[in-house]
């Protein structure tokens, strides 16, 4: 089915009430040899020894920009945006040259109604202006994971009604040009694959990944479907163009599941993309609710963030104070564990630095970002970590 944007509006207005905070006092986005990481937060949000609360007085949501070619990785911008936690850590892009970031997952918390409101707008934030700017693009559905293709024209956003929403990109300028509808449920990860002629979409809540076929301005659902574990969630792909990794977050990523889980093994999905047809071709257990995954440019390493139980309740037998941070490598076509490191409270995304050396590690809870060399196959935690105003929940780098 092809995209069509004969129905679609676009509606995009700035964001003045924003406040920006710049954190370096020179910022060029164009900087040659810069490695772009966005890390989207969310302010309104507090997990409490395993428990949602929404505090009175929060601190604001913020989009922060890193550059991680030089250890440790540097903060350059912050600026207010609208994030939430609620979906798979991939709800923010950024363009290869560092100049334009979607952020997606809008939520507001109205405490008159003790409600989590879920707009339905991309923001589009200019990095190239003097003072970050901040706009709107309206989509018709709450927007979850983001990707961007390594020529910097193209978006696809997954909705939460089943749709992948086309958004072109052109000199500076972001504006709508359809939309695809694939299922009738949510939608989690995205990612395109390395010669951007195809792109992964999770299918959180009808399983399964889907295979979507881009040529210049057509994107289309090829049909195939692709194998994966319960409630398939994020997605990476190497940029040696041979794998593609999917978290599988079980039964807790279903809608309104009613059953008490304690913390029981879910499992990732290794994807051979080297020919077509693509392949899951393993099927890897990991800890309970691996929210966060990330596949090594260099096509070597898996890196997972998994929950582990540090997500459950004091008084539930399955609980952990921290989750953990795993490290696969890809030997011979298949992962294989080699070490693991103790995680965050709770953690989300995950993401590996250009050089595949250092994995990036969103702790929501404590409200940082931590360091983790991978050393060969030895994952241990290096440098002081990132202190953020705002939990961490979506973190992706620029196409690789």
């Amino acid at each position: 089915m092809q995209l069509s944007s004969s129905k679609l509006t676009l509606c995009a207005r700035a964001v003045a009430t924003l406040t920006v905070a710049v954190i370096a006092s020179t910022f060029a986005c164009a900087s040659e040899g810069a490695d772009w990481i966005v890390s989207g937060n969310d302010g309104k949000y507090q997990r409490v020894e395993g428990r949602d609360t929404y505090p009175g007085t929060p601190s604001p949501d913020t989009l922060t920009l890193l550059d991680a070619s030089q250890f440790p990785p540097q903060v350059k911008v912050q600026v207010e945006v609208e994030n939430g936690i609620q979906g798979p850590p991939q709800a923010v892009a950024i363009t290869p040259d560092g100049s334009i970031a979607l952020v997606g997952a809008p939520t507001r918390y109205d405490h008159a109604t003790s409600k989590l409101l879920m707009d339905s707008f991309v923001q589009v934030v200019d990095l190239h202006a003097r003072v970050p700017v901040v706009s709107r693009i309206e989509i018709g559905s709450h927007p979850q994971g983001i990707a961007i293709d390594r020529a910097g024209r193209l978006a696809l956003v997954a909705c939460v009604d089943g749709s992948v929403v086309e958004l072109r990109i052109d000199d500076g300028h972001v504006t709508l040009a359809g939309r695809l509808t694939i299922g009738q449920k949510r939608l989690a990860g995205v990612s395109f694959t390395h010669d951007g002629r195809h792109a992964l979409v999770a299918m959180r809540d009808e399983q399964g990944v889907a295979v979507l076929d881009v040529a210049g301005a057509r994107v289309s659902d090829s049909g195939l479907r692709l194998s994966s574990g319960v409630a398939p969630y994020t997605i990476d792909v190497s940029g040696d163009g041979k794998w593609a990794v999917v978290s599988d977050v079980g039964l807790a990523g279903l809608p309104s599941y009613a059953g008490t889980l304690a913390g029981d093994a879910d499992a990732i999905t290794l994807i051979d993309v080297s020919h077509e047809p693509f392949r899951a071709v393993q099927h890897i257990t990991v800890p309970s609710l691996p929210e966060g995954v990330a596949i090594s440019p260099d096509g070597k390493w898996i890196g997972v963030h998994a929950m582990d139980g540090s997500n459950l309740t004091l008084d539930n037998p399955g609980r952990q104070p921290r989750g953990k941070v795993l490290l696969f490598a890809i030997r011979d076509g298949e992962a294989v564990k080699v070490s693991e490191a103790a995680g965050g409270e709770a953690g989300q995304g995950i993401a590996f630095t250009a050089d595949s050396k250092y994995l990036i590690v969103q702790f929501n809870v404590e409200k940082q970002l931590a360091f983790f060399a991978v050393d060969g196959g030895r994952l241990h935690e290096v440098g002081p970590r990132i202190a953020l105003t705002a939990g961490p929940s979506s973190i992706r780098t620029a196409p690789r």
